[in-house]
This record gives structure tokens, C-alpha cells and sequence, in this order.
């Protein structure tokens, strides 16, 4: 009888598979199929620009200068990030000098941007302190200035405080940004307030509540924070530029924009260090955009929270 149950409940589960699978195969239609090909061929056409900075940075100079130009490479090679190492290494500042700086700015940026932001919407949305609506109000209306137009202020502001050729200088400006505080505020509206009212008649306090349940409720949002600021911080190229005058202090983007207009080389031998510089800048916001986006999707689908 054993043997006759568990040969039943076998076909009992092979025929729900085929069901299962006949299902499928019924919703692919002609029109979902032609609609694939077309999504394919879309992706495939907007990775263009992509594929082809990824080619370019391994082509020889023949290959650089071919006419007509060859989208993919024949010959790949390392010579052009050779030439980008010895155009800006020197005895005094060598180049892992400046992926260091680069690397230290925006990962403090991008950490103290997304506690501030999510603290401070947190506590004023949530808690509700006098002038909430007000300071909400002046954060609006910060949005509205572009951010060429505090430069001079913000100089003046950094001056003042002594921070001039400094890590200080090119982080703390950038940790209050008011899209990312508006961005996070937004999300952190839509929570329940009952979940924190259950947190605390629990015995948890402010900090256990907002770093247990908010934080990981909140990560579609802080998720696309953190690739908001870490691309803007990557390549930021102007703060480096107003804010130090010493070459131990620049960023990746800043040493990377002397070499298009450098003197010391002619343009034929910096168009390989060009191409090698622009492949440098541009993967590491790829992969933090690729890796993030994941997760930001997961999350947008499984969170409580819906938009």
C-alpha cells in the first residue's frame, strides 16, 4: 500500500508539472515573442556607446586612428593604460595617489550622505519637531538653485573654516544634499506608524527602532541614494578643481582631465591614455549602478512599503 501512495503522489506531481509547463508554453504567443526580440534588440542598441568605450580603451594607436574606424577591437592591449600610468605617475604624487582620494572622498560621502539624509527624515517626519513644515519648505526650496550658483558661497564658507586643501573640503559640502533628504522623505511618509508603536511598547528605543525596522524597510530608497551619490561624487570634477591647489590632493577626474589637454604629450600618444582614462572613470559607476539596481528591484518588490 506504501508503494502504491508514494507511485500516486509521484504522478500526482509529474501531471501538475506538465500542467504547469503546458500553462506556460500557452501565455507565449506571437506577440510576446515579437516583443522580446524587440526589448533584446533595444538593450543591445542603448549597450552600444558602452561596448564601444570598452573596445576603444584595448585598441592599439593603429587601430585608434583607422579610417574607417573599427567598433570592435582586432589587437587588444594594455599599452594605453601603461601610458595612462606614466603620464601621471610622477616621483612626487604617483597615480594610486589620486584613486585613493577619490576612493576615501566617495565612500565618506556616500556614507554620511545616506545616515544624514535617512536621520534626518526620519525625525522630522516621524517625530515632527516646531518648524518641521518650514525647514521642509526652505529644503524645497533648494532644489531650485542649481549647484553652480552656491559655489561661490560655498568657497567662502570653506575658506572661512580653514578647510582648504583638505578631505573635509570636497566631503562635508556634499553630505546635505537637498534632493537626497526630499528623495528619502518622501519613502519615509509612507511607513506605518504603527510598526514603531509596536517597537516601542516592545521596550525598543529610538535608535533600535530606526536601525531594525525603518533602515531595512527604507533600502529602495537609500539603495538609489547610494548610487546617486556615489556616481555624482566619482566624477565630480569642480570641487577638486575650486578646493585644492595641491597635487597630493586631487581626485581621479581631476588628474584624469589633464591628460586631453596636457602640452607635455602630443595629442596622437594621449588619444590611447584618453581612452584608458575614460574606461577608468566610467566602470566603477557601471558596476555600483549594475549591483544596486538588483537590489533596489528586489526590494521594491518584497518591501511593505509600496509607492
Amino acid at each position: 500500500m506504501a508503494q502504491t501512495q508514494t507511485v500516486n503522489v509521484k504522478q500526482t506531481k509529474e501531471t501538475k508539472k506538465k500542467k504547469v509547463k503546458q500553462k506556460k508554453l500557452k501565455k507565449v504567443t506571437p506577440g510576446w515573442v515579437i516583443l522580446y526580440i524587440f526589448m533584446i534588440l533595444l538593450v543591445a542598441f542603448t549597450a552600444l556607446p558602452l561596448i564601444y568605450m570598452i573596445s576603444t580603451a584595448f585598441k592599439p594607436l593603429d587601430e585608434l586612428f583607422a579610417f574607417p574606424p573599427k567598433f570592435f577591437v582586432r589587437r587588444p592591449t594594455l599599452q594605453n593604460f601603461r601610458d595612462l600610468l606614466s603620464s601621471l605617475s610622477s616621483s612626487t604624487v604617483p597615480f594610486t595617489r589620486y584613486i585613493f582620494n577619490s576612493l576615501i572622498v566617495t565612500v565618506i560621502t556616500v556614507i554620511c550622505t545616506v545616515m544624514v539624509s535617512c536621520m534626518g527624515a526620519y525625525g522630522l517626519v516621524k517625530h515632527k519637531p516646531p518648524g518641521s513644515q518650514t525647514l521642509f519648505n526652505i529644503i524645497i526650496a533648494a532644489l531650485m538653485f542649481s549647484p553652480h550658483v552656491t559655489q561661490i558661497p560655498r568657497y567662502m564658507v570653506v575658506n572661512k573654516l580653514g578647510l582648504i586643501n583638505t578631505y573635509g573640503a570636497l566631503i562635508l559640502p556634499n553630505i546635505a544634499v537637498a534632493y537626497n533628504f526630499f528623495l528619502i522623505k518622501q519613502f519615509t511618509e509612507q511607513f506605518p506608524d504603527e510598526l514603531l508603536e509596536a517597537a516601542r511598547i516592545d521596550g525598543a528605543n529610538e535608535w533600535v527602532a530606526f536601525w531594525n525596522i525603518v533602515m531595512p524597510a527604507l533600502t529602495p530608497a537609500w539603495s538609489t541614494l547610494v548610487v546617486f551619490s556615489f556616481v555624482s561624487s566619482w566624477n565630480d570634477y569642480f570641487s577638486p578643481l575650486i578646493f585644492t591647489t595641491s597635487q597630493v590632493m586631487k581626485t581621479l577626474p581631476l588628474a584624469l582631465q589633464t591628460i586631453a589637454g596636457g602640452p607635455a604629450t602630443s595629442s596622437i600618444g594621449r588619444a590611447g591614455a584618453v581612452a584608458a582614462a575614460t574606461f577608468l572613470m566610467t566602470m566603477p559607476t557601471v558596476v555600483i549602478f549594475t549591483s544596486m539596481q538588483s537590489r533596489v528591484l528586489e526590494t521594491m518588490t518584497y518591501s511593505g512599503i509600496k509607492g
